[in-house]
């Protein structure tokens, strides 16, 4: 293995980093961690002949020119398939006045001082924030280099700077028609002072922003070279194939080796209090071994757990609840209403099943580690390895990946955990990786959701009151680290019930915290996938009750919210809402406002005789403000939606004594080929600022299904997956009720 670069140990200062220093943090990281891949750094620029520094212009954390005219754009978020590497290098390269296919781009390195975004406080990505955070900061880092290499060429050419401009990597002075390249000028840029303030483009003179541009990931995909961190190769590395306890909080109470540490390829067996691990020379020898070990388990305090005490337990929860948000009297509005609805819906444990199963390469030694891992919290995950291993994190490098799927998974740091459990016990690399069975059973899952939802309705069947309770854990600890106050109120367990697009002039949201052993996570759409859920579903069942069209009611509640309106409106028309349908065939429709853009979804299902769902196609309209990719957002929607229709149709996590029942993808399964409907997707044009995109569609998904299947069968579904018994049965005495009126009309 190559020596290892001690960057972090530098004590470089955020004003040194953003000063051009720290950059050379960053190309330390890259180099070691491709140190073993061939993948030589001087021909990207990074390094000078010799190999012993970079040779261009660092004006911060994100940008650097070389020499010999290679520019490298450093995207802070992590990239998971969801396209915000081309995105944040779109909003670097607007300001630079380069074009995409002049750059390379590189994923940063783990550094809170560089690359902390203002949304979560922290270098996270999730929750549908690395756009809304980063499209000024990142800018700015753009137009500031613009500004110094515009700069550098005024001064050698002894001109005014604000008569250069800069285009396609190039300051031009018309005037005395001279023109230099941006390598050329990096040297000179370099001596220049950061600017403290820098003029951004208006909209109307962007090139890039709003352009439907080609993904700067999609040519290392074709060709095979993109490297997840399940594709880690580090030399002396030996593979872990793990037994993990079975039970939710289960430990291991003894091991019966056998002869396993005398066969061919076994280096090791090593157990932490939960698990144990069999290290070979490959993964496929470790696994054959692990399966000769008689392991002991001690089932744990959660033996007898099961889905249905855990349901029963939310049910009959107790105590005063916390308030989300509250406007007016809806207690007295309710109780004074001519008509009042009641209704109870609930959720299930979701898993997030990324198509990457979990994976770490962690090589611990006696005064530094380097970590090889895909994670949407590097910096979290540096830290939690230092406390195990007892080392300050300056000593620990981590090496962040693409990640195969995220979803909220890798915001969890539990599996990087365990392997630097392991990984201490050795001096040698090692690589550790789940199975897909380990990768569901083990998951950190989605709260499991009970939710009681009232409107008080008035003459015109409109509500005047809404009051929604929400009674789960809270995600917080685990994330955390650290326990939630027993009187603090956890915003994602009520977002989407606590902001509502509608003009209901009495409301109140509640959470009522119930905790259980069941480890959490956030999942795809956080608390807006479930919340919205419930009051999507609801206001559907309050515009039956008034005996008016779905989107009619909603729309005469939307006078306050002019963006939300405007794309009810849209995917009316795109959906074709009022043309005829065959038997069996409904529609659904789902809005909501969140994460700073605005959605509105219609779902087009037929039901067969049997009560099969198939899903025909699915309309979409979203207003995410300006938006940087618009091809880029309409990957996302689909995406988005599909994967809340596979969870809505299919998904759903059971305990049964103490273990999760579901294992890989036939019993965990998603939508195929061949389920897939159209989806249509129209993108608002908007100036608005820009806002989230990676959940939004999920979000839509499943009220719009379960909408759509109320309206083909007058079967109202409060909980999922889609019980297909329920419409197996309902159908059935649909067809036997439309025999008996035939009958009796023949005769």
């Amino acid at each position: 293995m190559s020596k290892r670069p001690s960057a972090y140990a530098d004590g470089l200062s955020r004003r040194a980093f953003l000063a051009g220093a720290g950059l050379v943090v960053g190309f330390s990281l890259v180099k070691a961690a491709r140190a073993n891949e061939a993948d030589d750094l001087k021909a990207i620029g990074a390094y000078d002949a010799a190999g012993t520094g970079f040779k261009g212009f660092t004006p911060d954390g994100f940008i650097r020119i070389g020499v010999d005219g290679t520019i490298v754009l450093v995207v802070p978020s992590v990239e998971m398939g969801q396209g915000i590497a081309t995105a944040e290098a779109m909003m670097i390269a607007e300001e630079l006045e380069v074009q995409l296919d002049q750059v390379k781009v590189e994923m940063s390195p783990p550094d809170p001082t560089a690359y902390n975004q203002a949304l979560l406080k922290g270098q996270v990505t999730g929750g549908s924030t690395s756009t809304r955070a980063f499209f000024t900061p990142l800018r700015k880092a753009g137009a500031a280099a613009r500004e110094m290499l515009v700069a550098a060429a005024a001064a050698e050419w002894q001109v005014n700077p604000f008569d250069c401009r800069a285009e396609l990597g190039v300051v031009y002075h018309d005037a005395s028609r001279r023109n230099a390249k941006y390598a050329e000028l990096a040297l000179a840029a370099g001596r220049q002072s950061v600017p403290a303030d820098v003029k951004l483009k208006p909209v109307e003179e962007f090139k890039l922003i709003g352009r439907s541009l080609k993904r700067v990931d999609t040519p290392s995909k074709v060709n095979g070279k993109t490297k997840y961190g399940i594709d880690t190769y580090v030399e002396g590395m030996r593979y872990a194939a793990l037994a993990m306890a079975p039970t939710i909080g289960g430990k291991v109470r003894s091991i019966a080796e056998g002869t396993v540490r005398q066969m061919d390829g076994i280096v090791d067996v090593l157990r932490i209090d939960n698990a144990v691990a069999v290290v070979a020379t490959s993964y496929w020898i470790a696994k054959k071994a692990l399966d000769q070990i008689d392991i002991d388990w001690d089932a744990g305090p959660n033996a007898g757990l099961s889905t249905e005490a855990i349901l029963n337990d939310l049910r009959s929860a107790t105590g005063t609840p916390l308030i989300g948000s509250a406007k007016g009297d809806a207690d007295a509005a309710i109780a004074s209403a001519p008509v009042r609805v009641d209704a109870s819906y609930e959720l299930p444990y979701l898993a997030h099943a990324s198509l990457e199963p979990i994976n770490t390469t962690i090589h611990v030694r006696a005064d530094s580690c380097d970590i090889w891992v895909g994670t949407q919290v590097p910096e979290i995950a540096r830290t939690v390895v230092a406390e195990i291993i007892g080392m300050p994190p300056e000593k620990i490098m981590l090496y962040n990946h693409m990640v195969g799927g995220g979803f909220g998974r890798r915001l969890a740091v539990d599996t990087i955990q365990q392997a630097a459990r392991f990984a201490k016990q050795v001096d040698y690399p090692l690589k550790i990786m789940w199975t897909r069975e380990q990768d569901i059973e083990h998951d950190r899952f989605r709260p499991i959701y009970v939710d009681r939802i009232s409107a008080g309705l008035g003459k015109d069947g409109k509500p005047v009151a809404l009051i929604h309770r929400t009674t789960c854990s809270t995600v917080r600890p685990f994330y955390d680290r650290k326990e939630w106050p027993a009187n603090k109120l956890d915003p994602d367990a009520v977002a989407g019930a606590a902001d509502l697009p509608y003009g209901i002039p009495n409301t109140r949201s509640e959470w009522l915290r119930h905790d259980g052993p069941v480890p959490l996570n956030w999942w795809r759409g956080v608390g807006e996938t479930h919340n919205i859920f419930v009051v999507e579903s609801f206001i559907d069942e309050l515009a039956h009750r008034a005996g008016v069209d779905p989107i009619a009611y909603r729309r005469s509640l939307l006078a306050l919210d002019p963006r939300t309106l405007r794309v009810l409106d849209r995917v009316e028309k795109l959906s074709n809402w009022d043309a005829p349908l065959p038997r069996g065939g409904g529609r659904g429709v789902s809005i909501h406002d969140s994460f700073g853009s605005h959605a509105a979804v219609v779902v087009e299902i037929k039901l067969d005789d049997i009560g099969m769902v198939s899903l025909q196609k699915v309309s979409a309209v979203v207003d995410c403000g300006l938006a940087i990719n618009p091809d880029g957002v309409v990957a996302q929607m689909q995406g988005g939606i599909l994967f809340g229709l596979s969870a809505a149709l299919y998904n759903g996590i059971t305990i049964k004594e103490g273990k999760v029942e579901q294992r890989n993808f036939n019993d965990y399964r998603q939508l195929r080929l061949n389920e897939t409907p159209e989806i249509i997707v129209e993108v608002i044009k908007s100036t608005e600022p820009p806002g989230g995109l990676g959940e939004v569609g999920t979000v839509s998904a499943a009220p719009a299904l379960c909408n759509a299947i109320f309206a083909a069968t007058g079967q109202r579904l409060r909980s999922l997956p889609v019980n297909r018994a329920l419409l197996h049965k309902r159908q059935a005495d649909q067809r036997n009720s439309f025999s008996l009126l035939d009958g009796g009309a023949r005769s």
